[in-house]
């Protein structure tokens, strides 16, 4: 799975205690003598960047087996700490990064009176994030089910509740509208904090939305007993990453014995197109604007220097 799945969900801790779960692509970077896993970003793409800066310790969910290399159903949690430069290496995106990518993704797009000047930013400027793992959780099935297997530190005991936000719990988005999205997308992760410090997700089954939120249902023993702020992903993908759609919340869930209400409080989603051509012109367009916002802001002087520093 390490090797061949074509998505995982990276989960990175938030200022508050919570955890945002957002859809990457790994391509099988991982080094098993070293005792790590990799993935890419691009300098223009949102905030992961700075979240990982400011608490190194994430999670990849290997939690589903369309279009890659391996079909064995386990559920796969890798946690540890992360560490990156923001000075790419020409010669590991070259030597390592690019085949692998074209085994997952296909050929890159290249030509020079356009694509290459285009693209610059999107392949040129891609981060590798490379993680030490400290635990890897296995569990039989793609529900998470039954008792999981670990490997390396102990799995810590149940997380206490968290203390609720000081706007309060309730949803601050429209919950029937996001939970008529969420629906249509057959992956759903629910990502949270656990009592060691090191973010997690499990997967959920998302039902209608109420006034209190969206109530959801998972595999006995996952979701810990109490509120605590949590993130919700939702996603599909087609091969080679192409016509991929997410959308994301951050919120409050609540559980009880029946299962548990997600409150949301935020939320963020995207379409992509299903043709590789218009994708890739998107694709360039977005890390060109934002790579240009994070140098307006400052974000990319930040994590170097955090980075340096570590």
């Amino acid at each position: 799975m390490l090797a061949g799945d074509l998505t995982t969900a990276l989960v990175y801790v938030t200022p508050a205690g919570g955890a945002v779960a957002t859809a990457v692509a790994p391509i099988g970077l991982r080094d098993p003598d070293a005792g790590t896993v990799t993935f890419t970003t691009s300098l223009g793409f949102g905030q992961k960047l700075e979240r990982i800066r400011e608490n190194p310790k994430v999670a990849l969910v290997y939690h589903a087996r369309e279009h890659g290399f391996c079909d064995r159903p386990l559920y796969v949690v890798v946690q540890g700490i992360a560490e990156f430069t923001i000075e790419p290496d020409q010669q590991l995106l070259d030597e390592v990064v690019k085949p692998a990518a074209t085994r997952h993704l296909g050929p890159p797009k290249s030509g020079r009176l356009f694509w290459d000047r285009w693209l610059r930013e999107y392949y040129a400027d891609r981060i590798p994030v490379e993680v030490s793992v400290e635990r890897i959780t296995v569990w039989p099935d793609l529900e998470a089910r039954g008792e999981p297997t670990v490997h390396g530190s102990t799995r810590p005991g149940e997380a206490p509740p968290q203390d609720p936000p000081k706007k309060g719990t309730a949803p601050r988005v429209p919950v029937e509208r996001a939970a008529r999205r969420l629906a249509k997308l057959p992956h759903s992760l629910l990502a949270f904090t656990e009592a060691d410090g090191f973010p997690t997700a499990v997967p959920v089954d998302l039902g209608e939305g109420a006034s209190d939120g969206i109530r959801m249902t998972s595999a006995p023993g996952l979701i810990p007993p109490g509120g605590r702020r949590a993130g919700i992903l939702s996603h599909s993908y087609h091969p080679k990453l192409i016509g991929l759609e997410a959308r994301q919340h951050t919120g409050w869930v609540e559980a009880d014995s029946d299962g548990a209400t997600y409150s949301p409080h935020t939320e963020q989603g995207f379409k992509a197109p299903a043709n590789k051509t218009v994708l890739l012109f998107f694709n360039g367009l977005l890390a060109k604007r934002g790579l240009k916002k994070a140098h307006r802001e400052g974000r990319l002087e930040k994590a170097a220097g955090t980075a340096a520093a570590s």
